[in-house]
């Protein structure tokens, strides 16, 4: 056959396999819009704007916001220091960014487009020529390799991870960078590495990247940081000439001419700060004050409005950790009596005026929680390979976190809770609990950083006195706090995992056997299985919604079989206090409120 007719037979072949929708392994599709984790994104290529942000909100005025402890650090993506988000999120930019009212969609910011083939094996990025730093230089492909090299060798835990499963990056052109993810299986790396803030190359030194600093970076976002008091207050100005601000993804939002962040010791301080006006806007977390605490003269008098916004998120998990490196808490059975001892419904009437939820899975509240559903068919097959990484109980849906009769004193759950220990190798020795054969006394401490935290941490401890434990309770501050944190130095914590509508490669950071030796890492509680590690890859891998779902619930209940928590509570809504000049969209997106949508409207 001659060479002219292999060729014709070829483009012929070629065509018909189109016609019928073939396409080869690593095909890349046209140039997208935006990354969507499951599907399509919601929104269409052209939008105007987010459907949650009002394109036509004045921009005027200084909002005050505040947060409490310190910081002596302005870089919250490297290990070291005590750094508020502020920087990532006002002064630098990622190539796309999350819309918040998608489970997890990214859309174009720096990079106008991506292309990515069907396996997710390789991500290009098409940067928009018109990006610039607040210095006047192009934002460049360059500096997108450079900051990735950066965060791969020097980031936090999550970085590290999450971006050392990229075999090779490379700059194709001055505004095109091509991201090779073959081999890493792993559906959520474009949009993580989509969602990387970008530091300018010209103005950063690799060489002191992981150190703390007070110095701002320069960056591309829509404010410039103009003051810094360590541990008192940051301020932001916007910039006159911010580059995107006419982007539909910008549209509306960073309705500020100046955000100040002054930071707060304790939470009653910063209380009293917000009753004298000396801020503008706070999420309130504690029932007993959004119960009681809220009837002072600018509430009464309409200066200060009062909101309840619904959460549609999963609920996440809330919980007292065990240190299971800790030889005291390495049996599960140990960790299951305990959580026996905790009276919720006693607390939540008596502490939080019955406002609260009990946590009773890491997704709570929605489609991806494994509690009252049995496993299903794929989630069976997903656990096979690790028999007895799951309960009974919970594999067929039928387990909850042990329920008082809400006297504080229920006897029947400390009957249960010894006759575990027992079963364990603890017994009761007059009024201590000790091991059987070393005589060692059952006692540990609770690290708490709050009065909020300790008053809570000493009804359990009390609790727990009741057979023969002892939980000294230590309140410390917050350098210290997160010091201890980060190298695992305590016995047990109180904890709040965040659960988004879409997890993904924040797992391995909080449950992987990696994370739990490596310090810094969220994995607290110590967590190392290979279900586990199994079960993140998986829902890594999931292609559709379906097997995603399935994985999770999976996952969730390989998490609740190891009772690495006592699960304590959580809100069904925000509530929000804040200057009645404060105005928000009536549209609120599925991810919750964000400042970033809301302006003044002067009366």
């Amino acid at each position: 056959m001659s060479r002219q007719r292999r060729g014709l037979l070829g483009i012929l072949l070629a065509a018909a396999l189109v016609c019928v929708g073939f396409r080869p392994a690593g095909a890349v599709d046209a140039p997208r819009h935006g990354i969507a984790m499951h599907g399509e994104p919601a929104l269409p290529e052209g939008f105007s704007h987010l459907p949650y942000a009002n394109p036509d909100a004045p921009q005027n005025g200084r909002i005050i916001l505040a947060l409490q402890g310190s910081y002596d650090s302005l870089n919250p993506l490297i290990v070291l220091g005590v750094a508020p988000d502020v920087v990532p999120r006002y002064v630098l930019q990622s190539m796309m960014m999350r819309s918040l009212d998608e489970a997890f969609t990214v859309y174009g910011l720096v990079a106008r487009s991506a292309e990515m083939p069907d396996d997710r094996s390789s991500v290009t990025f098409n940067l928009d020529p018109r990006a610039r730093f607040s210095d006047g230089h192009s934002l460049t492909a360059e500096d997108v390799r450079f900051t990735f090299e950066l965060l791969r060798k020097h980031g936090k835990p999550f970085y590290r991870s999450s971006f050392g499963q990229v075999r090779a990056v490379e700059v194709e052109n001055p505004h095109r960078i091509r991201f090779d993810l073959s081999g890493a299986n792993d559906q959520e790396l474009p949009l993580n590495i989509a969602m990387m803030p970008i530091f300018a190359a010209h103005a950063t030194n690799p060489e002191t990247f992981a150190n703390t600093t007070l110095t701002p970076p320069v960056g591309s976002g829509p404010f410039e940081v103009t003051e810094v008091r360590p541990g008192e207050r940051v301020v932001l100005k916007r910039r006159q000439d911010y580059w995107g601000k006419d982007l539909p993804i910008t549209k509306g939002l960073y309705n500020f001419d100046e955000i100040r962040y002054d930071f707060y010791r304790d939470a009653n301080t910063m209380f009293e700060a917000f009753k004298a006006g000396l801020y503008d806007y706070r999420l309130e977390g504690d029932p007993d004050r959004w119960s009681t605490g809220y009837d002072f003269p600018a509430v009464r008098d309409g200066r200060i409005a009062l909101e309840t916004l619904p959460i549609r998120t999963p609920k996440g998990m809330n919980g007292f950790v065990f240190n299971t490196r800790r030889p005291l808490f390495a049996d599960p059975r140990v960790r299951d009596a305990i959580g026996h001892l905790f009276d919720f419904e006693w607390a939540n009437r008596n502490l939080y005026y019955g406002l609260l939820t009990r946590s009773d899975s890491y997704f709570a509240g929605s489609d991806l929680s494994a509690i009252g559903r049995p496993a299903g068919e794929q989630e069976l097959a997903l656990l096979a390979p690790f028999p007895g990484a799951v309960r009974q109980d919970i594999l067929e849906g039928r387990w909850s976190p042990p329920a008082s009769d809400g006297s504080g004193r229920d006897r029947d759950q400390a009957r249960r809770a010894l006759q575990m220990l027992d079963e364990a190798g603890w017994s009761l020795d007059g009024a201590t609990l000790r091991r059987k054969g070393s005589g060692e006394a059952f006692s540990f401490e609770m690290l708490v950083n709050s009065r909020q935290q300790e008053r809570l941490a000493l009804n359990f401890a009390q609790s727990l006195s009741r057979i023969g434990i002892l939980a000294r309770v230590r309140l410390v501050d917050d350098v210290q706090f997160w010091r201890r944190l980060s190298t695992f130095d305590f016995d047990m914590v109180q904890w709040v995992w965040p659960a988004s509508a879409s997890p993904g490669n924040e797992q391995r950071n909080r449950w992987s056997s990696a994370a739990a030796q490596r310090g810094g890492s969220l994995n607290y509680s110590g967590a190392s299985s290979p279900a586990i590690d199994r079960l993140i890859d998986a829902l890594l891998e999931a292609r559709t919604r379906e097997d995603f779902v399935s994985t999770v619930r999976a996952l969730d209940r390989v998490l609740l079989s190891g009772f690495y928590v006592v699960p304590l509570f959580y809100l069904n809504d925000q509530w929000l206090a804040h200057r009645s000049g404060l105005k928000h969209p009536d549209n609120l997106p599925l991810l919750g409120t964000s400042i970033d949508t809301w302006w003044w409207q002067p009366p």
